[in-house]
């Protein structure tokens, strides 16, 4: 993650936040979400980047000629794949990467990390700034609209949006806002109601009726002017 406070051990932290048997769920859902959704988004040719990767669970699966982790967690680099380039930067000055370098930018559970709607406005900038014109920024997140009090049952959980909020903030920094989905996903595999299997997890992707029932996460699009 970026823009944590600092006393915040991210390694012990996100270490101890799934277990050994919710982390591989976590990569099983994510090969079927890369492969039969987000891929979309990503040309095979171009340059992505994952913002906040984490555990590198979307990175690690992503097909593109260059492959980009943004974090600032040192474990990264250990999380992420042969032929994934680690940047342990903020999310706001990703200075190594040239002016619009990049076709895609993913992130996945992140924005709700940084502490202020400043912070969010300086990294929708940079993302702004490394992308093509035309190239697309792609946002999954809580909704706090549909997780009133569960949002906050994680320690380095700040800054609470709607895919409105969101929207909103893309448009101010420059994006045009493409997609727009309120309930995507559910919120966490810690408290999946049913089993995290791919067969599942596909049958879900194919059923948008089932996301405005069991989704608590957005999915919002923005387009690079």
């Amino acid at each position: 993650m970026s823009e944590l406070p600092q006393e915040l051990p991210l390694d012990a932290l996100y270490g101890n936040r799934f277990t050994a048997t919710e982390a591989a769920l976590k990569r099983a859902l994510w090969r079927v979400l890369v492969h039969d959704f987000f891929q979309r988004y990503v040309p095979r040719d171009g340059t992505v980047i994952d913002l906040g990767a984490g555990s590198c669970e979307f990175i690690n699966e992503v097909s593109a000629a260059v492959r980009i982790a943004v974090d600032l967690n040192p474990a990264t680099r250990s999380s992420a794949a042969p032929g994934v380039r680690v940047l342990l930067t903020r999310s706001d000055r990703m200075d190594s990467l040239a002016d619009g370098s990049v076709d895609t930018v993913f992130t996945s559970n992140f924005f709700e990390h940084l502490e202020t709607k400043s912070a969010l406005l300086s990294t929708l900038a940079e993302c702004h700034r490394v992308l093509r014109p035309g190239g697309r920024l792609v946002v999954l997140m809580p909704n706090i609209r549909y997780l009133p009090g569960r949002y906050w049952d994680y320690l380095d959980h700040h800054l609470p949006l709607t895919h409105l909020s969101v929207g909103e903030a893309l448009e101010l920094e420059g994006f045009e806002v493409v997609e727009s989905v309120a309930r995507f996903l559910p919120y966490t595999v810690k408290d999946a109601r049913l089993p995290v299997r791919p067969a599942l997890v596909r049958l879900y992707l194919r059923m948008p009726l089932a996301w405005r029932f069991l989704g608590r996460q957005m999915l919002v699009v923005g387009r690079r002017r």
